[in-house]
């Protein structure tokens, strides 16, 4: 993992320069929302003894599930569902690489899976994304069935059924690693920052949402630049919000469960990491 995307100049400029090749890769911090550095003390990574750069780029990905056989026309490698965090991140890397490069592999899809998880699911990391039709997690990380659980709301909005999804998860199917993704040009982001802006209110229940996304708006810079940095930041809030739940805190300071957050570039589909 390289800590080498460029910093925001706005929703035009969110794409990085690196090459096709990288892998997730960390995006430095932006706006002076004290209430989030105070909340995550600089760290891209919460629990599971993971720390910012801990995966080379190089790497070879990891196996997963033994549940899978080979097709009879495309003989896939033997897979082990990645037991730790660390693990998780870097099959998720390897998995936005193949997608980003257009080398998806689309495992876990044959027959024998299919009839396998009618049995019960391990998915080895949980998503909570944005409802936006452009970054399905499957897709952007080029997993197959029962390898992630996602959870979507409008700007990854955490209201009781949405933390109480990811409980599940962690609490119930003991996944290790939690990431929040947010992405480029996210529209309820922009309605929060509209509304901010002109006072205007919206119907009821998208009102909530940009409710809930208000105290993440950076008021430090303007225009696109503002709406970007508060991508940023509204991720860095609803992890913050994730890790704060008493039986999630718990397993974070076990080093059972690590959660991450991240932003994935539209004009790139690349996942960046975000500290």
């Amino acid at each position: 993992m390289n800590s080498d995307a460029a910093p925001h100049r706005g929703d035009a400029a969110e794409a990085t320069a690196a090459g096709a090749d990288a892998p997730i890769s960390h995006a430095k911090p932006r706006g002076r929302r004290s209430l989030l550095r105070a909340a995550l003390a600089g760290t891209a990574v919460l629990g599971g003894g993971l720390a910012v750069g801990a995966f080379p780029a190089d790497a070879e990905p990891v196996s997963r599930s033994t549940r899978a056989t080979p097709k009879p026309s495309a003989p896939t490698p033997t897979r082990t569902r990645p037991g730790t965090a660390e693990e998780a991140l870097k099959e998720l890397s390897k998995g936005n690489r193949r997608w980003r490069t257009f080398h998806e592999q689309h495992p876990d899809e044959d027959a024998v899976v299919r009839k396998a998880l009618t049995t019960g699911q391990e998915p080895f990391a949980l998503i909570l994304g944005c409802i936006d039709s452009r970054v399905p997690p499957e897709l952007v990380f080029d997993q197959g069935l029962g390898d992630l659980m996602t959870v979507r709301s409008a700007g990854e909005v955490l209201d009781q059924s949405v933390l109480g999804s990811v409980k599940y998860g962690v609490l119930e199917l003991d996944i290790p690693l939690v990431v929040v993704l947010g992405h480029q040009s996210c529209g309820a982001v922009k309605a929060a920052v509209a509304a901010d802006q002109t006072g205007d209110r919206l119907p009821s229940g998208i009102q909530y949402i940009v409710d809930e996304i208000a105290p993440a708006i950076d008021h430090s810079v303007t225009g696109d630049a503002r709406v970007a940095a508060t991508i940023d930041a509204n991720v860095r809030l609803v992890r913050s919000k994730v890790a704060a739940d008493s039986d999630i805190a718990a397993k974070l300071k076990a080093g059972e469960v690590a959660i991450v957050g991240a932003r994935y570039d539209l004009t790139t589909q690349r996942v960046h990491l975000l500290k």
